[in-house]
């Protein structure tokens, strides 16, 4: 056996060639020859993105083109809209519970090639400032849009569509209902219909307080966003999620803006007899789901009678609005006007 005390140790530097050198003993003066290093052929790993990049927000420019407040009067109620596009119909959006008008980014930078946009902050949501931030009740909601609309409008209302995703979507159903807008010519509900949302309202509040409530940066709120499925498509929450908190001075971090576990007693209003009053409404309709299990009894029938046309879109989640893939709304238009 040989004495391992009379070998010594072997060290690796490494070489500016880039291989890697193997020297005899700590003091010897002696090199071996440099041998290339197995991973010298192999290139650099390009840098990643980081997970403060990858869902830091994104400013709404370039979606929509402008922002304004519009002040009810007689009230000191002020809601905030986003605007997109310079000519055609209005294509009037209504965003869903806990989101805000920038749900629909994505969808207005592809409409407004073809007709205007105008995306709303409902009560209580995104940057309007209410005096009653809680009152979520179906007929204040609408009130509330129908107010924004005389204000924007006056006596010339344009052509207009309405479209409104889960809550919004009633709300835009019994907007539409009222009879009040002179040339509404359209009506475009996204992912609500009566029946699964009445059966989901028992497990609301669950759902609510499931949800991570406060956060230390609008990057990581963005990040659970994304990652518990809440809005699937990383961009849209990029520009979506900021509006949608808040910063809690008291915690020194972000939480929701809008207190929707708070809202408990309008929720069924917002669904209760839905179905019934979307296939009265003497518009086209269009209703577009992320899945034909949501469609309940009237819808189905009604949807045999061609009483409304519906789309369905695949592997979207609830939140069908947040993607590109707006080409049916954009061939409805088409159908409507054109």
């Amino acid at each position: 056996m040989t004495d391992s005390s009379n070998l010594s140790s072997l060290v690796e530097e490494e070489e500016e060639g880039g291989g890697v050198g193997v020297g005899v003993g700590e003091n010897s003066q002696q090199q071996i020859k440099t041998i290339p290093s197995a991973f010298s052929s192999i290139p650099d790993r390009p840098a990643t993105q980081t997970s403060l990049q990858k869902y830091a927000p994104l400013e709404w420019l370039g979606y929509f083109d402008q922002e304004d407040d519009i002040s009810i009067a007689g009230t000191n109620d002020v809601f905030h809209v986003y605007m997109a596009g310079s000519e055609g119909p209005i294509v009037f959006c209504l965003h869903g519970g806990g989101y805000s008008g920038l749900s629909f980014a994505l969808s207005a930078s592809k409409i407004k090639e073809k007709a205007r946009v105008v995306a709303m902050d409902l009560r209580g949501h995104g940057k309007s400032s209410t005096e009653n931030e809680l009152d979520l009740s179906i007929e204040t909601l609408s009130s509330d849009v129908l107010a924004v609309m005389k204000t924007m409008y006056k006596d010339s209302f344009p052509a207009i569509v309405l479209v409104g995703h889960s809550m919004g979507g009633s709300v835009a159903v019994h907007v539409a209902a009222k009879k009040a807008i002179p040339k509404l010519a359209g009506l475009i509900v996204v992912d609500v219909v009566e029946g699964t949302a009445m059966a989901s309202l028992i497990h609301m509040q669950k759902i609510l307080s499931s949800r991570m409530q406060y956060f230390f940066t609008i990057g990581k709120a963005v990040e659970w966003s994304v990652k518990g499925g809440y809005l699937r498509n990383i961009e849209s929450a990029r520009l979506s999620i900021p509006s949608a908190l808040k910063y809690d001075d008291s915690k020194k971090c972000y939480t929701y803006r809008t207190r929707l576990e708070e809202t408990e007693r309008y929720w069924k209003g917002w669904y209760e007899g839905l179905s019934d009053i979307f296939l009265s409404c003497p518009v086209p309709k269009l209703l577009l789901l992320a899945g034909t299990d949501r469609l309940d009894r009237s819808l189905t029938i009604g949807q045999m009678q061609g009483k409304f046309q519906m789309v369905v879109v695949r592997h979207t989640g609830h939140a069908i609005q947040v993607y590109y893939c707006v080409s049916s709304i954009m061939c409805y238009l088409f159908e409507i006007f054109i």
